[in-house]
């Protein structure tokens, strides 16, 4: 079957670089978008022209020209969406409702893949205040999607391993510790752990999959399924040490938000919601998602324990 030509959006960035890797590698012809915004940004000119030696063409447009959003479209027939919002509140959202109505009006597109890779915002409507705005924004970009009639896969991703693995699932820092632990309650709270490239490379299986059309792709790797304790246990076996555990009750936790703004309290509901809850394991995928690994199990997806060897 003939690939689909497949059009990155924010692929200088975390997650976009590897989905330009993982569409690359899978034999789609893939389009870079090459914002005209990028102005001096040296780092993002070389990463960009680093794909366009790869095999991958760049496409020029700018989100302030919806001309060229629509002329770039018109070139694929799939969109997939990295853009970061983290640092920017509201940044993500308006620049994915550009790319929805230029989506819409060229009408070619057979799967648009939104910039979400987290958390399922469908589940999280009872979140934490300011960490559920993240939610609350990625569902209005959904209502956008559907109100359009646009064919969409979302991609819930869960816990990255950059992030959560080599923290040990504390909020700081991101190198595993060597003397002492803090841990959320007791850390049983189950999680799901994947390595970022895993997420570029199931995100791209699903692109042309009728089975992940308009639905939900949840990347549970069974191995990577796991508790705090059972990942800081999986540290402690690599580096022959025992640690200092500190546990911290949900109380203390929540208590200890009043002292942080309100980006890092925001990060803070996140791990509320993941450790404490358990929103990522706490529900059954029904008809409307499906699991990557199941999907798609000739992909060797990297362990937990093969993660954290990198920090050895």
């Amino acid at each position: 079957m003939e690939k689909s030509r497949v059009l990155i959006v924010g692929g200088s960035g975390y997650i976009g670089r590897r989905l330009v890797k993982a569409s690359l590698a899978l034999g789609h012809p893939t389009y870079v978008l090459q914002r005209r915004e990028i102005g001096l940004d040296i780092e993002k000119i070389q990463i960009l022209l680093d794909f366009k030696q790869q095999g991958a063409r760049l496409v020029e447009a700018s989100f302030s020209d919806h001309r060229s959003l629509v002329d770039a479209v018109k070139l694929v027939d799939v969109v997939v969406c990295a853009m970061s919002g983290v640092h920017h509140r509201g940044h993500s959202i308006l620049m994915q409702l550009k790319l929805i109505d230029a989506i819409k009006e060229a009408g070619n597109i057979k799967r648009f893949v939104p910039s979400e890779f987290g958390i399922d915002p469908a589940r999280m409507a009872d979140a934490l205040s300011p960490g559920r705005n993240t939610f609350d924004e990625k569902m209005v970009v959904r209502k956008a999607i559907e109100d359009a009639g646009i064919p969409h896969t979302y991609v819930s991703a869960n816990c990255f391993a950059g992030y959560f693995v080599g923290a040990l699932c504390q909020l700081r820092p991101l190198i595993p510790t060597r003397d002492r632990v803090h841990l959320h309650g007791d850390g049983s709270v189950k999680a799901v752990f994947v390595d970022e490239d895993d997420v570029g490379t199931y995100t791209i299986k699903a692109v042309d999959d009728p089975r992940t059309l308009n639905k939900t792709l949840y990347i549970r790797p069974p191995e990577n399924v796991m508790s705090q304790m059972e990942l800081v246990k999986k540290w402690e076996k690599l580096i022959g040490k025992q640690l200092e555990k500190i546990s911290i009750s949900e109380e203390e936790f929540l208590a200890s938000k009043k002292a942080a703004d309100e980006i890092v309290q925001a990060g803070m509901d996140h791990f509320y919601h993941i450790f404490y809850e358990g929103c990522l394991t706490n529900f059954e995928i029904g008809e409307d998602g499906a699991e990557a690994s199941k999907l798609y199990p000739e992909v060797v997806y990297t362990r937990v324990e093969d993660y954290l060897k990198r920090y050895l």
